[in-house]
């Protein structure tokens, strides 16, 4: 039977080469994205594609971070005990990250919702970064706090924006042509594999540990001593029953998701004025 200090362990490495793997997709996307420059995309889509393409990079760089060094933060808990694994300056990483990638998610929205003229689209896409924005702020206020509503909400504002994205692929699916339906079901099924995880084992998580919290009658921190605590050294531990309600959705958000930001520089896209006889990139 594998010792369970030993899972964590073995956990732990295949999160740190999966990150370095990431990188060099990063890369290696970059590269295939210079080549196709000029034989597929005007001035414009160009321009759009190289965004695309760096705020994947924020994305790739954050979950990286994350994966080499892992934590638990109400609980303070890491793998490793350095100055990086603070809980201030990790939630700090995630937040230029997700904000990155729910930026990607807006501007092939907002673009594709312009060029076919789906008027939901282009209200989906200016509500999303907004909505993230929220988002992270309920973060903030649960890693300082201690108190788990602020995930519960969190992470109840990022289902909300992937059944938004859902319904947007929706509303796109008459309007695109074949390519674009290949994207758009691949998107389709990530985005309600992800609103039934979230649903069904993410926000129930935060709910139960909230509850908890409130059964055992748990004070929290104000603001201010929540900031010290967490810039605070965390406490290392390799504990299974600590990490393991965490393992799912960290293994699926530093994999799939990662995946997901590298390729949308490379999606057929709706923007107009692609070069005659090529597909219209974004």
């Amino acid at each position: 039977m594998l010792n369970m200090t030993t899972a964590v362990h073995i956990w732990w490495i295949a999160l740190s080469i999966v990150a370095v793997l990431n990188i060099a997709a990063w890369g290696l996307s970059a590269a295939s994205l210079a080549r196709r420059r000029e034989h597929f995309f005007t001035a414009a889509a160009y321009r759009q594609r190289r965004w695309l393409l760096w705020l994947s990079a924020a994305y790739v760089a954050g979950c990286a971070f994350r994966s080499f060094l892992p934590r638990i933060d109400l609980e303070r808990i890491c793998l490793a005990q350095t100055w990086l694994s603070n809980m201030a300056l990790g939630r700090s990483v995630a937040t230029v990250a997700e904000l990155c990638f729910i930026a990607q998610c807006a501007l092939l929205l907002h673009q594709a919702g312009r060029s076919t003229n789906s008027r939901f689209t282009v209200l989906a896409a200016w509500a999303l970064l907004p909505l993230i924005v929220v988002a992270e702020g309920a973060s903030w206020y649960a890693v300082l706090s201690t108190n788990y509503f602020g995930h519960v909400l969190e992470n109840s504002i990022w289902t909300f924006c992937a059944a938004l994205l859902l319904a947007s692929f929706v509303f796109l699916w008459p309007r695109s042509d074949r390519p674009q339906r290949h994207f758009l079901a691949a998107m389709m099924a990530f985005a309600i594999g992800y609103i039934v995880f979230m649903t069904t084992v993410d926000v129930p998580m935060y709910w139960s540990r909230w509850n908890a919290n409130l059964a055992a009658g748990a004070s929290y921190l104000s603001m201010g001593q929540g900031l010290l605590d967490a810039s605070r050294a965390c406490v290392v531990s390799f504990d299974w029953a600590i990490w393991r309600e965490d393992v799912p959705w960290m293994t699926l958000y530093f994999t799939a998701a990662v995946w997901v930001s590298i390729a949308l520089p490379h999606v057929p896209g709706w923007i107009n004025g692609a070069p005659k006889g090529k597909a219209a990139f974004l």
